[in-house]
Parts: C-alpha cells; sequence; structure tokens
C-alpha cells in the first residue's frame, strides 16, 4: 500500500514510524536503556528557551534541559504514544500524497520542513509569552500548574497541519468524509473549523497539547505559499502547474456515488419513430464495394509490373509477377467471353 506513495510522503511515513519503533523496543531492553532514551528525548524534543531565564535555584527537575537550535528540526520526528504518531502518519498518508503530486518532491519537502520549524518557533514564542504572564517565582512552587506551558515539545503535528492548509486552499470544494460523524464536509470548511478548535484550546491552560504549534504549522504554510503565488508557480484549485507537472483535481469518493445514483434515476429520452422508417444498407450495394476495392488493388499490381516490363523487360520478372499477369489476363479473357455471349443473347 506505501509502494503506490510518492517518494517524500512514503519516506516520511516510514522514518516517524522507525525512530518511534526503535525507541519503543529500547524501552524493553532494561533500565540502561531507558536512561539512554530519556538522554536521547532530552537531546532532540524541543525545549523551551525561556527555561534560560528562570534563576538558578528556581528550577524544577522536569525543566533540566535547555533549548539548542537543532530541535526546532528534531522534535518532528519523536511522538509521545502509539496514538499520537498514528495520526499524525495517517493524515500525512491522506493528504501527504495529493500535495506532493502537485507541488513535487523537492517543493513538498521544502514545505514539510517549513511547516515544522515554524510551528516550534510558534510554540517556543508561545511559551515565552506565557513566562512573562505567569509570576516565574511561583514555578518551583507549583511546577504542577505550568508543566504544560514549559513541557518539551514532540510530533509532526505542526507539519501535518501545514499540509491540511495546503489541501484546503488547492482543493476549496473537495469533500472530506469525517470519521465522527460519518458526514461528508468541504476541505475549505474542515479547515476552518480545525483552526477554530485549535484557537479555542490553545489558551487552556492545562492542556499538554502544543496547539499553538499546530496554528504555526499552518500560519507558516500560508506564508509560504504565499510567496510561492508571488514569484510564480503558485498552484489554485489543483489545476495550475508546480515546477511543470499538472494535476487534474480529482473527484471525490463521495462525490463520484452521487454522480453514479444520479444517473441511475436519470431520465432517458423516450425513443420515437419517424415516417419512411430505418433506412437499412443494402448488401448487394456492399459487396460491390468490396469487388471493386479489390479491382483497384489488383489493377495497381498489374501496373507496378508493367512498368518493370517497360523499364527492363519481360524476363526481369519473377515467377510469381509472371503468374499474376498471366492470371489477370486470363480473367480479362473470360470477362470478355462473358460479356460477348450475354450480347449475343441479347440479340
Amino acid at each position: 500500500m506505501l509502494n503506490n506513495l510518492p517518494p517524500i510522503t512514503r519516506s516520511l511515513i516510514y522514518i516517524n514510524a522507525g525512530v518511534f519503533l526503535t525507541l519503543l523496543i529500547l524501552t524493553m531492553m532494561g533500565d540502561n536503556a531507558v536512561l539512554t532514551i530519556k538522554a536521547l528525548e532530552n537531546l532532540l524534543s524541543l525545549h523551551p528557551f525561556t527555561v534560560s531565564l528562570v534563576p538558578e535555584g528556581e528550577l524544577p527537575a522536569f525543566l533540566d534541559v535547555t533549548f539548542m537550535p537543532h530541535q526546532l528540526f528534531t522534535y518532528m520526528f519523536l511522538h509521545a504514544d502509539f496514538m499520537h504518531v498514528f495520526f499524525n502518519m495517517f493524515s500525512l498518508y491522506m493528504f501527504g500524497r495529493v500535495i506532493e503530486q502537485v507541488m513535487g518532491g523537492k517543493r513538498f519537502l521544502i514545505f514539510y520542513i517549513v511547516c515544522g520549524v515554524g510551528a516550534g518557533l510558534c510554540q517556543e514564542l508561545w511559551q515565552y509569552i506565557q513566562f512573562y504572564l505567569l509570576d516565574h517565582a511561583l514555578i518551583a512552587a507549583t511546577p504542577a500548574a505550568v508543566s504544560g506551558a514549559f513541557a518539551p515539545t514532540v510530533g509532526a503535528s505542526g507539519a501535518v497541519y501545514g499540509i491540511l492548509l495546503a489541501f484546503g486552499v488547492l482543493f476549496p470544494n473537495e469533500r472530506i468524509m469525517l470519521l465522527i460523524p460519518p458526514i461528508p464536509i468541504k476541505a475549505k470548511w474542515f479547515i476552518a473549523f480545525f483552526v477554530l478548535i485549535e484557537l479555542f484550546s490553545s489558551f487552556s491552560t492545562d492542556s499538554n497539547v502544543a496547539h499553538f504549534a499546530h496554528l504555526g504549522g499552518m500560519l507558516f504554510g500560508f506564508l509560504l505559499m504565499l510567496y510561492w503565488k508571488m514569484v510564480g508557480g503558485y498552484a489554485s484549485r489543483g489545476w495550475e502547474r508546480w515546477d511543470g507537472y499538472e494535476i487534474k483535481e480529482k473527484k471525490s469518493l463521495w462525490t463520484r456515488t452521487k454522480e453514479k445514483v444520479g444517473k441511475m434515476f436519470e431520465r432517458k429520452p423516450k425513443m420515437t419513430a419517424k415516417p419512411g422508417g430505418a433506412q437499412f444498407k443494402d448488401r448487394t450495394a456492399d459487396y460491390e464495394y468490396n469487388q471493386q476495392r479489390q479491382q483497384n488493388v489488383n489493377q495497381e499490381k498489374i501496373n507496378a509490373i508493367l512498368e518493370k516490363i517497360k523499364r527492363s523487360g519481360y524476363e526481369s520478372l519473377t515467377a510469381d509477377e509472371k503468374r499474376e499477369l498471366f492470371n489477370h489476363s486470363s480473367r480479362r479473357i473470360c470477362n470478355h467471353r462473358v460479356q460477348f455471349h450475354i450480347c449475343q443473347q441479347r440479340t
């Protein structure tokens, strides 16, 4: 099933799933492996840079890791649990393959990385704002109350949300079937609904979901597409060209089913009989046409043989050509005799 995917989408799914399975297997290999995993997660997860602004001694244990620039890239390939990686990869499978076909592999990879890094930057900015909105002196006293605000960020959700936005921009009227409830909805309303949900949820202090990372992925994805539109090569509604590749907007399963059902109940035009009835072809006319066509072919062969005799003499003919010339002469003599006999009977 994955072999039919475009190469970048397939590779991203393999990498994310492979990293998750590797860490999962290491957790089953003893305490030393668990410590190694914790060290890797601390090194690769996206930590808030505001931690470095907290005075020494006021930092709780769960914030005892500093921000490093490479984490803006590496955090995209770590996931918290199975459902986290499953829904991200499922969304990448559903929408990433379409967007990669429209953009092309190189531009799609750039788009994915920009959305992911942009999501991380927005999450860092939000955590920085939260740091100044909160009294940081209370962080040490009540770490559990603010753990969600300063916990490390992991997951490809920011990049995936950017891909969702791209799908809504390129195919706004394409219908998407929801899981709960199972009803179709246009892509543009689906994306607008997600944006409102993320905005509403982002101000919840007890949530461990990086909602501003999701919004940041959408924002950077939109800005990048807007830039590409300004410099040229921007695809609108799935019909224009990206890097010389042209794709036609495909109809959804819901649209195809609706068209098929509509054709089943479509009223067909009534058949009316015209005066005089149908005109049937005369088989005699077909026979005469075929006979005349065969005679023309034979005459062309005879003309070619006569031309060869004119150029090189009778001795230059092959045995087949001499036989063809003899048969043609015999047929002509026979036809003349038949015509002469018919004329005698008429007289």
